[in-house]
């Protein structure tokens, strides 16, 4: 569980500090902002964000790997060059108003002859590339995957740095630079974390019920991939804890700890499918299943994932 401390520093598991020369004065923050680091790995990126240029200098409080690994640049109460030419509800300059939190993920994906490579001409499995086009404009390409492990860590410290010091909002680079900046893209799923982050229940990474008859739940995230169990009937409550744009990987609410991957064609959000029973849900603007990040590997979920999903989560009377 991660916690700050008086200095102002993260504490927790695969947490560690590495300071950046790249910083400012005094930090006294409104908004949350998400970046992706368009790097090739979580040390490249904090070693740039940690190196003294003749120009070009930037930096963020934390950089966030792709395995949930947490390394942070700089106190949250101190500036850090994140931001760049930005603005947002008429304030200019956000990096004196804003932590920023940087994602190693490379971003925007070039196609080569059906392949997906990085502008480093590194090539992308199939498995991590999201085809979607950027809600600022554009057209359909493809975008690197977000981990699972990145999406729990990311909202994990959303929740706690909006708690610790008040912030008004999370943010992305693209909100505060639109037209210049495309970060954290189309690939994470960017409102679901804002509406947790607010409070709202019902939000993409919460609860959808199986509205099909008898629903599989497989070991990976395709039709080839074995049930691990029996079909999911029809009212089944689920919650969701790594989307894609075709599968999803969820786990079964109840007393099971069952977890597999499930077609997102056969659910639906809680709020809104006919379930036995009634529950009266916060309600916010959700996006459907296809608009979430793209299918991840199947791995089984992290211990600690898990245990940090059934702190946060509530369970509806009945349940």
């Amino acid at each position: 569980m991660l916690q700050i401390d008086r200095r102002h520093r993260l504490v927790g598991d695969e947490v560690s500090y590495q300071a950046t020369p790249n910083i400012g004065g005094v930090l006294r923050p409104r908004w949350l902002v998400l970046h992706y680091t368009a790097g090739r790995s979580l040390e490249s990126s904090v070693a740039s964000l940690c190196t003294r240029k003749p120009a070009g200098n930037a930096s963020a409080h934390v950089v966030l790997g792709r395995d949930g690994r947490i390394v942070q640049l700089a106190p949250f109460n101190v500036v850090t060059w994140h931001a760049g030419v930005s603005s947002w509800e008429g304030v200019t300059g956000l990096n004196a108003h804003s932590i920023g939190i940087e994602m190693d993920n490379a971003g925007a994906l070039d196609e080569i002859g059906g392949r997906h490579f990085t502008w480093f001409r590194q090539e992308v499995p199939a498995a991590e590339v999201q085809i979607a086009a950027h809600r600022h404009g554009g057209a359909r390409r493809g975008w690197h995957a977000y981990t699972g492990a990145q999406i729990e860590r990311a909202l994990e410290l959303a929740e706690l740095l909006v708690t610790r010091y008040g912030l008004e909002d999370v943010l992305g680079h693209e909100d505060i630079a639109p037209g210049r900046k495309t970060d954290p893209g189309p690939a994470f799923p960017l409102e679901a974390i804002r509406a947790r982050v607010a409070g709202r229940e019902a939000d993409t990474l919460g609860r959808w019920v199986v509205e099909a008859g008898a629903l599989n739940i497989r070991r990976g995230p395709g039709s080839q991939y074995e049930p691990v169990a029996p079909p999911l009937v029809r009212g089944t409550a689920v919650l969701m804890i790594e989307p894609g744009s075709r599968f999803s990987r969820v786990e079964v609410l109840g007393s099971t700890d069952l977890e597999g991957w499930v077609a997102n064609d056969y659910l639906r959000p809680a709020a809104t499918a006919a379930t036995p029973r009634s529950t009266t849900v916060r309600r916010s603007r959700r996006p459907t299943p296809a608009e979430m990040p793209a299918d991840a590997p199947g791995a089984a979920a992290e211990p600690a994932a898990k245990a940090a999903r059934r702190a946060r989560r509530r369970t509806p009377a009945g349940e």
